[in-house]
């Protein structure tokens, strides 16, 4: 069964392609939705109202029927028994009593089926039925079949009167009808027709029943005649109001889709454009209100624009400004800081921060042409094949001496084969080198891990601390522009607070993402995905954004707990070689499970590294919440 799954799926899909572009075009057509509706409204409209006077008319035609039939067959009734009551004979058969001094009953029913069905031909048939008669009709006088079943034509008597209705006519004095169906003996079709009978006496006084046949011929044709016009007419009907229909929504669905179409024209930055209005309806003040709001847009939009010209054009000329007294200023800095040993104490360590902020200054000033640029859509891209893992190396370098004070190593991992991609490599090693500074100024004196994966088109470089972490919502704000975690925190390295807005907007230069995750008190990741291929898309990227040693992943809550029973979480003893306390201060409290400096990445088989599809574009900011994860052993 689970084998067919598959195949029943891809049957599914494949009958499903052909409907598509109609499903489709039936989503995104309002005129024709509202059409197909009117259409199969007025379909049912007109098949209700057909069936109505199709059954009005027919109730109409039988009625008629039946009482022209019940006139014509008492007429002939009356006619019948007045010719018996007489002692008359039908015309051929005039002068026989005369000449025998009786007249033969067989005979005389014979004649007058005769008689009775050459006046009524192609309208009614004339049967005459005897009680206790034969199968047979026998005209001979003394035949003891003299008194069998007649009809005119080549019609059947006993196949064409039922018996119900002759056994009903026997009994009763008057004139019954029933609806019956013609048997005749020509090859022709039985047809269905009404039969009036009723019962009467001969010549002789026996008594007989004659019954009148009135076949449905006309009124079949005048019903059929009814069904053709009403259906023509239907379906003009249903045309028509197609027609109709489209026409007025047509009226109504025009201006919408200019509407969304100069919306669209809008949205793209065609601020100008503008809808035709005529007339003073719903539809032309709708044009005039959307004309209002495109005119208030635009000009929201053009004082926006104004203003951000102009505080770039401000940062700009301000930056470019202050280089000139910086230079004359740094020229003088670094004279009073090379002769700062002949100075005394105080005024020497006033000179070497002097000199400090002098850098700092600098650096802000670069960052802040640096974000000009950007802003401006000015900053261009240098793309060449460059080996991510080189780049890597000198980051991690330059990075040495700020993690021997901070008490940290810097470990690279997966540089074993070549990393390669199109990128700009001073780009790429300010956003790495912004990373790996970052990561250690925060790592709270932990080691730091520097990634690389390259997989499915893309690159990635991700940078693991374990330090203080990020807190729910902090990795959404972490690439503003001058954010800080903890505004009080001193910025030992002297950091602008721009690198990771310029990091940000490096990669996205480069049509990738740089993405953050982190966890209260289990340090941050974060991690550069870049194409292999400078201008293509991605789809994902080759490492995931929440480490494999997280504490969700290792089965930790968010005290760092195992989640398992409390007796079975062994203690460790304080001051433990190699343990630090979960705040990551050195003694960690005897209550609390001690970490190791590296927490050890889980073991699995060596294999490349595929694309994350979870992955989405823009900086994919990621907190896992502080809360406590119990299973069923726990409870």
């Amino acid at each position: 069964m689970r084998g067919l799954l598959p195949v029943i799926r891809s049957f599914v899909r494949w009958a499903r392609r052909p409907l598509q572009p109609v499903t489709r075009l039936w989503r995104r057509n309002l005129q024709l939705r509202v059409v197909a509706f009117t259409l199969l409204m007025s379909v049912g409209v007109v098949l209700l109202l057909g069936f109505v006077v199709i059954g009005q008319v027919k109730n109409g035609l039988l009625d008629a029927k039946e009482k022209a039939a019940e006139n014509q067959a008492i007429s002939g009734f009356s006619i019948a028994q007045d010719m018996a009551d007489k002692g008359g004979q039908p015309q051929d058969t005039a002068g026989s009593g005369a000449q025998h001094g009786a007249v033969d009953s067989g005979a005389w029913l014979t004649n007058l089926v005769q008689q009775f069905g050459s006046g009524g031909k192609g309208v009614y048939w004339i049967v005459t039925l005897s009680p206790g008669g034969g199968d047979e009709q026998s005209f001979g006088e003394g035949s003891t079949n003299a008194r069998g079943p007649r009809g005119s034509g080549p019609i059947l008597p006993d196949a064409t009167i039922p018996k119900s209705l002759s056994d009903a006519v026997e009994t009763h004095t008057g004139a019954l009808k029933q609806y019956t169906t013609v048997v005749t003996d020509d090859g022709n079709p039985p047809e269905p027709a009404l039969a009036v009978g009723k019962r009467l006496t001969d010549v002789n006084g026996n008594a007989y029943q004659l019954y009148y046949l009135f076949p449905f011929d006309q009124e079949e044709k005048t019903l059929g005649l009814v069904k053709g016009t009403l259906a023509t007419a239907g379906i003009f009907v249903v045309v028509l109001l197609g027609a109709i229909a489209w026409l007025v929504t047509r009226q109504v669905v025009t201006p919408v889709r200019m509407a969304a179409g100069i919306a669209e024209r809008l949205a793209a930055g065609r601020l100008q454009e503008r809808m035709q209005v005529s007339g003073e309806d719903d539809i032309a003040r709708l044009g005039e209100s959307f004309n209002k709001m495109a005119q208030n847009l635009q000009v929201k939009i053009q004082q926006l624009e104004d203003l951000s010209r102009m505080q770039r054009r401000f940062v700009s000329d301000v930056s470019h400004e202050l280089r000139t007294p910086l230079t004359t200023v740094r020229m003088a800095a670094d004279v009073i800081h090379d002769a700062r040993t002949d100075f005394d104490p105080v005024t020497a360590r006033s000179a070497e921060l002097l000199q400090n902020q002098l850098d700092r200054f600098e650096s802000l000033l670069s960052d802040l042409l640096e974000i000009s640029r950007f802003d401006a859509g000015a900053a261009e891209l240098s793309a060449e094949p460059i080996d991510l893992r080189e780049v890597v190396r000198r980051v991690v370098d330059a990075a040495e001496p700020l993690a021997e004070r901070k008490g940290s190593r810097v470990s690279v991992r997966g540089d074993a084969q070549p990393v390669i991609a199109e990128a700009d490599p001073r780009r790429v090693e300010r956003v790495l080198r912004n990373l790996v500074m970052n990561a250690i100024e925060h790592g709270e004196g932990r080691d730091v891990v520097v990634r690389l994966a390259t997989a499915d088109g893309a690159v990635a470089v991700a940078v693991r601390d374990y330090g203080v972490g990020l807190k729910p919502g902090e990795a959404t704000r972490v690439f503003n522009r001058f954010w800080r975690a903890d505004p009080a925190r001193a910025r030992t390295t002297g950091g602008t607070g721009l690198g990771l807005s310029i990091a940000v907007e490096d990669a996205r230069l480069h049509g990738g993402w740089l993405q953050a995750w982190g966890e209260p008190g289990g340090g941050s990741q974060f991690r550069m995905t870049l194409p292999r291929t400078a201008g293509d898309s991605l789809r994902g990227s080759p490492i995931p954004l929440e480490p494999d040693d997280s504490r969700r992943n290792r089965g930790l809550n968010s005290s760092g707990l195992p989640v398992r029973p409390a007796s079975q979480v062994p203690v460790p003893r304080t001051g433990d070689p190699g343990t630090r306390g979960v705040t990551g201060m050195p003694g960690g409290s005897p209550t609390m499970p001690q970490m190791p400096q590296i927490p050890p990445m889980p073991s699995a088989p060596a294999r490349p590294p595929s694309a994350d599809p979870a992955a989405l574009p823009g900086s994919g900011a990621r907190v896992v919440e502080r809360r406590e994860t119990v299973r069923e052993d726990d409870i």
